[in-house]
């Protein structure tokens, strides 16, 4: 990792833009097996069997505690934490001054553990916590933190292993591996259960947005507890998720996962100070804007105002309040016209310039994939993750539009770059091409939508 903090990388580029444009970020690879039967296969298992994903290994972990820490995590983030005690996990978020989005990450509260929150997620909110923590606790603050790093990027085994289990036939799986009932959990609440004799934390909620649980414990138990959940699964036609198909996911569950984090105005300067460059991700995609601020989101333009409360104070309160009362955007679920798909794909093995790589089952070419939507030549949106899902045979996108385009209207994603990035993730050369794609709901699946949060 780099020495260069972002702020001088910028400097060094000339802009934001301009940097992060064409910052080199590495192809992100989940540290599991790619395929064990073949992504398709695993990708339909989670909505017609069950699927196990091993989600011990990609993400970033940032253990906190101090008596100090809700109070300052309040100060921070629109969420409530009036309701917030052990035994619950949330959704956390924070946004700038001017109300636009940072990151999110899950926030689980143990009881019984050392470090009662573990915070959960890609680095870009758990950096900002970071160094807030960090200010607090060099003003005297009683708030400390313990970052444990990926499978990429940390020396050693995980604290925790941690085991989705979903799909239709999940609560059947439990049923054998408890001998009687699924525990009887609310979504992101968490309980205690015993699996092959080792005492395991069960949290109630599922990543394609079918039916599961999050299944997570010591290190030292994860051969024992998988064994168990495989077995109890085999009658079922339980698979497991290699890399491949889990970077779908998202897709059908409707989280985008890394939206472009607001850390460029003045309020965030001494964060840019702090944070090295390489950790500031990347843009790829056809949007294009030498005003960073055209590149921000609001937690309403991701379908993440559910977690917004103005009951406390809290850095862009205001700003958010006037957000709040009338959201330019909302998220949506973009289906590509299978047409346009398919010519991007002939377009790879026909004479002349190609349009840019078309990737199955995912097509990312930076932290932050940001397509540009147009409506009549106008633009009227941001299409985010892309990919291919095999379940319903669609390549779709998760995006935001403006809030007057309804579902069933017929937008077009601009694919390719112009100009052309100096990343190594896009082809130096290729054509910019219009894809066709119908507005749908997001997520997806009704089910999603309606029972699997229900009682969220």
């Amino acid at each position: 990792m780099t020495s260069e903090s972002l702020a001088a990388a910028i400097a060094r580029a000339g802009s934001p833009v301009a940097l992060m444009r064409n910052q080199n970020w590495p192809a992100f690879t989940f540290p599991v097996a790619p395929e064990f039967t073949n992504w398709r296969d695993e990708q339909r298992a989670w909505n017609s069997t069950v699927a196990l994903m091993d989600q011990s290994h990609h993400m970033t972990q940032l253990f906190l505690g101090g008596a100090d820490l809700i109070p300052l995590l309040s100060t921070i983030s629109p969420n409530t934490f009036t309701t917030f005690r052990p035994g619950v996990a949330k959704q956390l978020i924070s946004v700038n001054k001017d109300g636009y989005l940072i990151g999110d990450g899950i926030l689980f509260y143990n009881e019984d553990a050392p470090e009662g929150l573990v915070l959960i997620g890609h680095h870009l909110l758990i950096d900002w916590v970071r160094f807030t923590v960090e200010k607090a606790q060099a003003a005297g603050k009683d708030v400390h933190h313990r970052l444990e790093g990926n499978s990429h990027m940390r020396q050693g085994p995980p604290t925790f292993y941690r085991y989705e289990l979903q799909g239709p036939s999940a609560d059947l799986v439990m049923e054998k591996v408890f001998g009687g009932p699924a525990p009887d959990i609310k979504f992101f609440h968490i309980g205690d259960v015993e699996i092959a004799g080792r005492p395991v934390k069960a949290l109630r909620h599922g990543m394609a947005g079918q039916p599961g649980f999050e299944f997570y414990g010591p290190w030292e138990d994860n051969e024992i507890v998988l064994g168990a959940l495989m077995d109890a699964g085999a009658e079922h036609g339980i698979r497991r998720v290699g890399a491949k198909a889990y970077s779908a996911t998202p897709l059908e569950s409707g989280w985008v996962p890394t939206p472009f984090p607001a850390i460029f105005d003045e309020d965030f300067a001494e964060y840019r100070e702090w944070l090295p460059a390489d950790r500031a991700g990347s843009i790829g995609g056809s949007l294009y804007s030498e005003d960073i601020h055209d590149y921000y989101m609001t937690p309403y333009d991701l379908g993440l105002g559910r977690s917004v409360r103005f009951d406390h104070d809290f850095h862009g309160r205001e700003a958010l309040e006037k957000l709040a009362e009338s959201p330019k955007r909302r998220k949506v679920t973009l289906l590509w016209n299978a047409n346009d798909v398919a010519d991007v794909v002939r377009s790879q093995m026909e004479p002349g310039i190609p349009a840019k790589f078309l990737d199955f089952p995912k097509a990312r070419y930076g932290l932050y994939q940001m397509d540009e939507v147009l409506q009549d030549g106008r633009r009227v949106g941001i299409s985010t993750d892309a990919g291919y899902i095999a379940f319903d045979q669609l390549y779709m996108s998760l995006a935001t539009l403006d809030a007057d385009i309804a579902d069933g209207e017929v937008v077009e994603v601009v694919w390719g770059e112009d100009p052309i990035s100096q990343k190594h993730s896009v082809d130096a050369q290729h054509r910019q091409v219009r894809i066709r794609a119908t507005v749908a709901p997001a997520p997806y699946h009704e089910y999603a939508r309606t029972v699997y949060r229900a009682d969220a």
